[in-house]
């Protein structure tokens, strides 16, 4: 009875070492665990960097492919910008190219003149409608924002002194823009 007495002390003593071990064991996994919850629950400076890094590479790659859309865009706008105008200007060439063909064979020059002013006043009238005005220089005072000089002459009479005498190239407006500078004669 005393062996087994201490053969059942002895199974205690190594049942109670076995269950500290296995106690110190649980409480260090449950401190790993805990530093491991710590780290999800409030992330570090590091993983704070990565995560703003990769935003700004995201927004940045948004803004350059936004860039570039916008760029073509108005490449293609620019490049298609006039196909209005041309389009209306066809009836134009057309007209003139019937009016050539015709004027082969036409002995009254009267006729021929007159279907070419049709085809002028067609013309320009197409122009101004697409917003093109044409410029009145002569008589008003010289503005070097409007007028190119191409020459100075004796003024005819006292008025016409820092005016335009003549317009040799006329100008235009596009929407109250100058297109084209009117060329004039300026009197001194």
């Amino acid at each position: 009875m005393a062996e087994e007495k201490e053969q059942n002390e002895a199974l205690n003593e190594e049942t109670t070492s076995q269950e500290q071990q296995t106690a110190e064991e649980v409480t260090d996994s449950s401190a790993e665990n805990a530093d491991n919850t710590s780290e999800t629950a409030a992330p570090t400076a590091e993983e704070q960097i990565a995560v703003l890094n990769d935003k700004y590479i995201r927004l940045y790659s948004e803004f350059d492919n936004y860039r570039k859309r916008t760029n073509k865009e108005k490449l293609e706008l620019i490049s298609t910008a006039s196909a209005g105008v041309l389009k209306d200007m066809l009836s134009v060439l057309d007209d003139f190219e019937r009016a050539i063909a015709n004027n082969e064979q036409v002995e009254d020059i009267n006729a021929v003149k007159e279907g070419f002013q049709l085809i002028h006043h067609k013309f320009k009238n197409i122009l101004e409608a697409k917003g093109l005005k044409q410029m009145v220089a002569k008589g008003e005072a010289f503005d070097p924002e409007l007028h190119e000089a191409i020459a100075n002459v004796p003024a005819p009479s006292d008025d016409l002194k820092g005016k335009v005498v003549d317009d040799v190239e006329r100008g235009y407006f596009l929407n109250d823009k100058v297109v084209r500078y009117a060329k004039v004669v300026v009197g001194n």
